[in-house]
């Protein structure tokens, strides 16, 4: 599987748009997904608006809980990566990042605007 860099600053306003999720590894058996390090790796939705084109929600993963982080809050994503994968005949793009955080530092600002 091939990571592609992504310039988060070419996204516009990012916004999250539900509380971090853990991240399930096996739906059926509701087993926790951990990364390589035995960190539980979590969920984030965030909405993308780049040059003020239409609104998109991508899923981001990333390892250990996002601290902080509310429903319409501003992010600050670090670290983004995008992954193209196939499973038969499915395809698609998955993200990852190093870490997604409150943009003002205090939960509930930046409610409103664009994103």
């Amino acid at each position: 599987m091939q990571s592609i860099p992504v310039d988060t600053a070419r996204l516009g306003v990012l916004r999250c748009a539900s509380a971090p999720e853990v991240k399930l590894s096996n739906t059926e058996t509701q087993e926790v997904k951990k990364d390589r390090d035995g960190n539980t790796v979590y969920t984030v939705a965030v909405t993308v608006r780049p040059d003020g084109r239409r609104i998109s929600v991508i899923e981001i993963a990333v390892s250990g809980e996002p601290k902080g982080i509310e429903p319409g809050q501003v992010v600050k994503v670090t670290g983004l990566t995008a992954f193209a994968w196939s499973m038969g005949d499915r395809s698609g793009v998955s993200f990852r990042a190093d870490a997604v955080s409150p943009a003002h530092g205090t939960a509930g600002q930046g409610k409103g605007g664009d994103a």
